[in-house]
């Protein structure tokens, strides 16, 4: 259930067929160029003979990042690429050898210093670095660096702390987690609150139909249909920032207000009135249980784990008898101290500290009382050793580091379905709300294992059938089912086992085709789609331009980019306003920083005619297309 890994070919090398020779010098360098790359496999660019003068950027990796990445790139930025795979016969190499924008396609198991001199990297604009480990990403980048100084480097790193320290090394390099951008929507749609951005000390997020307040700061999404979610119009064209307000009083103030889930009638001629707006979030909404449930929960589960059924059964029945004991010496006793004294005899009793009647002195009580203590006295001898025996083993043995299954008090919890680098951050960010968690995984090597049972998340190892799992994992107590496996249909099976016990469970699931994802949509009514690459590959594209993405929020499965720019002297944002920006559609201006007060966010700058300058800086919500509009 952990993200496949990379292809190799056979013989463990990157290789550069004749007929990937001739692509590459048709569309890097000429004929020369060609030939000299079929002669000498990757030990020269391809470019390096005289073609042209380069300005292309180079995508390696051949996973579902990268090739979401190409197609931001050559869609929505239309700039040449050339991608490094490192198998074209295998996961998205054959996509990605498809695609009408790549001008080439290089096969190598890794990107060495031959990949970088095939792909031309000393006359590349940028680079980024998709697949392999955090220290072959990094080797890379400093190799790129090397070859070409002012080189963009963007490198998909799992460390992030590792990352910090990179770009502090390389100033022209960003390290992003494509996990840790992503894992954030999966968590909050589990924990069923919204998904944020911050800015400026505010916590942005989408709000759908009856949810958004008349404080919205603007309208993203209208004609939302979860039967067909390609005719949702994210950021249509604007007249004004009014023009969002009007048409949400259009559209909800007349009294029919039609839900996200179906379709408006034929005849009265409205489209379909789903609606999103971005707002800001007051309060985070609670999500602990409360702490007696907790506590009783624990106890079970405590119990549970350090006893088995008929060990319980001796010490309920001993700490039964006891309490019965103490109640009898309590009304047939001749002490009368209360019933602090009777509990003080009670416990002294059980411990074995028991003072018997002798005849001539002054008797505990009549007959019953004996009998209480006589019976307090022999279940203590079962109840303290194996009380005392649990605690000691508790303590001295080791085994609280022995992982524990799921107990009693995993009730309202989160299962986590796959344990890659997206599931082991998704269990994190859910473990450190306080809910409990519990991890699905069937490769016992997973490494986000150890990470989860540090964290002391139960995680249940094996390969046996997924409704097992999930009825051991307590599902039908959970309050949300997240399958982020790398397969599509491990993730849709682990859906509908857990509608299948659990009808009314949340579900919040992985997938990358969009077509199986509408499918999801308009058939299973409480089930999220979540993309991590159509969520985080705006980001990573933005940063290879050199581009600041805060976040990223969710309209179903279409992606809101929350950016900050700075205008810079003759740049396409110098002397434009925010109506020239907005009247296009795709971007909305949130907030202006203007340059003589950098610190103040002006949210929905009044001024619409002023000219931006260079220094200021701007807030916008932008589709894919609208930020590379913006930024050219």
């Amino acid at each position: 259930m952990t993200d496949q890994g990379r292809g190799s070919p056979a013989d463990g090398a990157g290789t550069v067929d004749e007929t990937l020779g001739e692509t590459v010098g048709e569309a890097l360098g000429g004929a020369g160029a060609a030939e000299e790359a079929v002669a000498v496999p990757g030990q020269r660019g391809a470019a390096e003979d005289g073609g042209d003068d380069g300005g292309h950027y180079i995508v390696c990796g051949g996973n579902s990042l990268a090739h979401r990445l190409i197609l931001e790139l050559t869609e929505q930025y239309e700039v040449p690429v050339v991608a490094v795979v490192p198998d074209r016969s295998r996961e998205h190499g054959p996509a990605i050898a498809a695609l009408p924008g790549v001008r080439a396609v290089l096969e190598h198991s890794t990107v060495t210093g031959e990949a970088l001199a095939a792909a031309d990297v000393g006359h590349a604009r940028g680079i980024a670095l998709m697949d392999g480990t955090d220290q072959e990403n990094i080797h890379a980048a400093l190799a790129a660096e090397n070859r070409n100084p002012g080189v963009r480097i963007v490198l998909r790193i799992f460390n992030q702390r590792l990352g910090e320290h990179l770009e502090k090394l390389l100033p022209n390099c960003a390290a992003l987690s494509g996990s840790a951008t992503a894992a954030p929507a999966f968590a909050n749609g589990a924990l069923g609150r919204p998904h944020t951005v911050e800015v400026g000390g505010r916590q942005l997020y989408v709000a759908h139909d009856g949810d958004i307040r008349p404080d919205q700061l603007c309208l993203v999404a209208d004609r939302i249909d979860r039967r067909d979610l390609s005719r949702l119009r994210l950021l249509p064209e604007t007249g004004g920032r009014a023009a969002d307000f009007i048409r949400i009083a259009e559209l909800m103030g007349g009294g029919e207000r039609l839900g996200d889930t179906g379709r408006p009638d034929p005849a009265s001629g409205r489209e379909p009135g789903g609606l999103a707006a971005l707002q800001v979030l007051d309060a985070e909404p609670p999500l602990r249980q409360p702490l007696r449930k907790r506590l009783k929960w624990w106890l079970l589960d405590g119990l549970k784990h350090f006893t088995n059924t008929r060990l319980r059964m001796i010490l309920i029945t001993a700490f039964a008898a006891i309490v019965l004991g103490g109640l009898v010496l309590a009304r047939h006793s001749t002490h009368s101290g209360g019933f602090g004294w009777t509990v003080y005899f009670t416990l002294l009793d059980a411990a074995g500290a028991v003072q018997p009647d002798v005849p001539g002195q002054q008797a505990l009580g009549d007959s019953w009382a004996r009998a209480a203590q006589v019976l307090i006295t022999f279940c203590g001898i079962t109840f303290v050793p194996v009380a005392t025996a649990i605690v000691v083993e508790a303590l001295a043995s080791g085994r609280r580091g022995v992982p524990r299954p799921p107990g009693a008090r995993t009730r309202d919890h989160v299962i986590v379905v796959g344990l890659g680098n997206v599931g082991t951050r998704v269990a994190a960010l859910v473990h450190a709300t306080g809910l409990p968690v519990v991890c699905l995984e069937r490769d016992p090597q997973a490494r986000g294992i150890a990470a989860a049972r540090a964290l002391g998340i139960p995680v249940l190892i094996g390969e046996g059938p997924l409704e097992a799992q999930l009825k051991q994992a307590r599902v039908k107590h959970a309050r949300a089912v997240v399958a982020v496996t790398s397969d599509d249909a491990a993730n849709l099976e682990a859906a509908l086992e857990a509608r299948a016990v659990r009808p009314e469970v949340r579900i919040v699931v992985r997938l990358f085709d969009d077509d199986f994802a509408h499918h999801v949509y308009a058939t299973l009514g409480n089930v999220a789609s979540r993309s991590l690459s159509y969520l985080a590959a705006p980001a990573f594209a933005a940063a290879l331009m050199g581009r600041e993405v805060l976040g990223t929020l969710s309209v179903f499965r279409h992606v809101l980019l929350i950016a900050e720019l700075t205008v810079e002297e003759g740049s396409g944002l110098d002397g434009r306003n925010t109506g020239d920006l907005e009247g296009p559609g795709g971007v909305r201006v949130l907030a202006v920083r203007l340059n003589r007060r950098p610190q103040d966010h002006l949210w929905n700058f009044a001024d619409r005619s002023r000219r931006l300058v260079p220094g200021d800086r701007i807030v916008i919500a932008a589709t894919r297309a609208g930020l590379a509009r913006v930024i050219q």
